[in-house]
Parts: C-alpha cells; structure tokens; sequence
C-alpha cells in the first residue's frame, strides 16, 4: 500500500483514556470516573492486545506474557494509556504515555533498557542524546515523556486509527501542559514511519544522528525518535488542534492505585465525534 486509506471515513473506534494513579487530571475532561477495578480490566485488556499482535509479530515469546496472554511492562502503572475502542467494547489498539515532572534521569526511562542503551558504540552517545533532551524540556518549562507500547490490530494497521492515536498521543500531551519527549519505535508496520510524519526525529549527538538498530529482543529494527508535543508536523497541527478539543468528551477512567489484576470485559465507552483527518503519503 503506497497510500493511507480511510482519512475522511468518519467510522471509526472510539477513545477511552487511562490515567495513573495519583496524577493531577485536568478538568477540562468532564468524564472522569476513579475506580480501580475498571481502570484495572481496561489496562488488562490492553495488555492482552498487546500481547496478542507482538506474539503473532514474532516480537515477542509466549514465555514473556503472563498465563492469560498480557505483555506487561513496569512502566504500564505510572502512565496514561490511550486506548481506541470499537462499538462491542473491544480494544483494537493502544499506546502508553508517560508523563514526567521534577527530577527526570536517564535510568528513570524505559530506553536504558534497550540493546541501543546496552551498546559499546552508540551506548553513551544515546545518554548524552537523551539527557540533553531532558534539559531542553526543563528550558521549555514542560514535561518529560516516554512513549510506547503502541500497538495496532492487523485490520486497523493501514487506515486512521494509527494516525489518530499517534496524533491524539500530541493532544494528550498537550493538554497535560506540553512535553518533550522520545519514543522507541518499530520499523515493523512502518510504525517509526508514521511517527516521523507527524513530527518525530532521530536523537542526535555531537551533530550525528543515532541509527536505527535491530534489537535482538524484540527481534526487529528500532529507531530512538525525539519529539515536542507543541510541534508536529505543520501537515497534521490542525487536527491535533482538534483532537485536542475533541478529548475532552471521551472517558477517563483514573486509577485508584497501581494495582494488577486479572479481570473481565471492560465497560463500554462514551461515544465521542472525531475531526476527519489527512491524507499522508506512506513510503514503500
């Protein structure tokens, strides 16, 4: 496929939104509901999403998931969660949002656990790209953000929700007061692809930009991308602009306490209208 599909369809998943326990949530979402048995069956299910697509995708083994099939990582109970959702209460994709204030360091992020961080060659240079991206943040007066755990159901991988939800990861942000931030990022599904589309870009230190890598765990080649929430692409400003507005109606399910679980179905969501979105050229 040369061209994302599906831009001007208005059918679509709905958004439902995680928020961690114990984070400032802003009153601009008017849907809020504290409680953490659904924040937990939400979180569940994501997880179980997650685990499903990376375990068909090879990128992990049935051995890294937990007895009922969740991937879980550490990060996972100190993030926000963006979950796109369809008319049967099914998640069909999602990403984690880490939102970081005060002191922020290195060995704080989940990127010192990649094979990049773990190099003789480009270990130090990825420090020292990074630790100068926690300073640009300070300088800015934002946060600090780590995104990940993004992933999409096979059906979904080429039409607008991967869009939106990467756009929608800006909105968030936005809304929470601004970042700068990095995301690991597959070249599997052209995942890295998107990102760079709507703003995203290699570290760079010492005027040299980082590779990408192949990451012998998740057994495909990863790029390290920076990026500032006050600044995607100017192609795609306009509907995070709106995406932006448009979060303010969908739910927001906080957690009382990070606690994991093992539950059932998750409740449904509130419907929310979502702006039409771009037209943006995939390269092959």
């Amino acid at each position: 496929m040369t061209i994302l599909q599906s831009f001007g369809d208005r059918i679509h998943n709905e958004l439902v939104l995680l928020a961690p326990a114990g984070c400032d949530v802003p009153d601009s979402f008017t849907r809020r509901y504290v409680g953490g048995n659904r924040h937990a069956r939400w979180l569940n299910e994501a997880q179980r999403v997650r685990g499903s697509i990376y375990l068909d995708d090879g990128a992990v083994r049935a051995a890294q998931l937990t007895a009922d099939g969740r991937h879980v990582q550490r990060s996972d109970y100190d993030s926000w969660h963006l979950l796109a959702v369809d008319g049967n209460g099914e998640v069909q994709g999602c990403a984690r949002y880490r939102h970081l204030t005060g002191d922020v360091g290195f060995e704080d992020l989940g990127v010192c656990e990649s094979w990049l961080a773990q190099c003789d060659e480009w270990g130090r240079s990825l420090r020292a790209a990074v630790e100068s991206e926690i300073v640009r943040a300070k300088q800015r007066g934002a946060a600090f953000s780590e995104v990940g755990g993004w992933a999409i159901v096979p059906k979904k991988r080429y039409t607008a929700e991967a869009l939106r939800i990467a756009m929608a990861t800006y909105s968030l942000a936005q809304i929470l007061g601004g970042c700068v931030g990095i995301t690991t990022a597959t070249e599997r599904h052209r995942s890295s692809s998107i990102l760079r589309r709507i703003g995203g870009r290699s570290l760079e230190h010492g005027g040299t930009e980082l590779p990408s890598y192949y990451d012998p765990q998740y057994r495909c080649r990863m790029e390290v991308l920076r990026f500032e929430s006050s600044s995607p692409d100017a192609s795609c400003r306009r509907w995070v602009e709106q995406l932006s507005s448009q979060l303010a109606e969908v739910s927001v399910v906080v957690a009382r306490e990070p606690v994991e679980g093992s539950y059932a179905q998750p409740p449904q969501p509130i419907p929310a209208t979502w702006p039409a979105l771009p037209q943006i050229g995939w390269a092959t």
